[in-house]
């Protein structure tokens, strides 16, 4: 683990409080709503709300969300047949750093949305679906793949975008690495399975916490 156990067991203690003061304010409600959007994508959302949903995760891999769920918004109904040319349009009018590499990526893993949808509604294990992704799915690494799974009903795996590794660095939980290989990047996800255990709330549902603690906002 690439924290020391007494600074992590203490950023847990700091933690903590912050957390459950949220609990018991709006900010819980909003989480509540998400929890159930994401299970109801599992357990009965169709090919192509679970296509809209990949796409915004696509979208707000280093963009920001607020903006990714806008553009997911607009492209949400025409999903399934939506041209590469469209997309491309639609993310340059929204100011999208990547508007050509996006809409590339939307396209190339539309192709495969049948086989996506039904390893959503499976029962294997939502880490071996991971690896699905990564390796099958252009432009999809670990912190897309984990964001698709925990927007789409499982909670057992950790998003770590940049907010979250600025909190985890600045409070010396961990040393930031340069690049999040996948070996870092189970190595950091490990320290939040300890948080989450340590708290008691599934480390995708602590990511909603840690995020608003940080950026004073959930999107999704």
């Amino acid at each position: 683990m690439c924290a020391k156990l007494s600074r992590l067991d203490s950023f847990v203690e700091e933690l903590e409080p912050k957390i459950r003061a949220l609990q018991t304010s709006s900010v819980q409600n909003k989480i509540n709503q998400l929890m159930d959007y994401f299970l109801y994508l599992r357990e009965k959302g169709t090919p192509q709300e679970i296509m809209s949903e990949l796409a915004f995760c696509i979208l707000a891999a280093n963009f920001s969300a607020s903006k990714s769920l806008e553009i997911q918004q607009e492209i949400h109904t025409n999903i399934l047949k939506i041209s590469k040319e469209e997309i491309i349009e639609i993310l340059r009018r929204k100011g999208h750093r990547y508007p050509e590499t996006r809409a590339r990526y939307i396209i190339n893993a539309r192709e495969k949305i049948s086989y996506i949808f039904s390893l959503i509604r499976s029962q294997q294990k939502t880490h071996a679906i991971r690896d699905w992704l990564v390796i099958n799915i252009n432009g999809v690494g670990m912190k897309v793949a984990s964001h698709f799974l925990r927007n789409t009903g499982r909670f057992d795996v950790a998003i770590l975008d940049f907010h979250i590794l600025d909190l985890l660095e600045r409070n010396g939980v961990i040393n930031r690495p340069k690049t999040l290989t996948r070996k870092k990047y189970l190595e950091i996800e490990n320290v939040l399975f300890y948080i989450s255990q340590k708290i008691g709330i599934p480390p995708g549902i602590l990511d909603l916490y840690l995020w608003y603690l940080e950026t004073g906002n959930i999107v999704k």
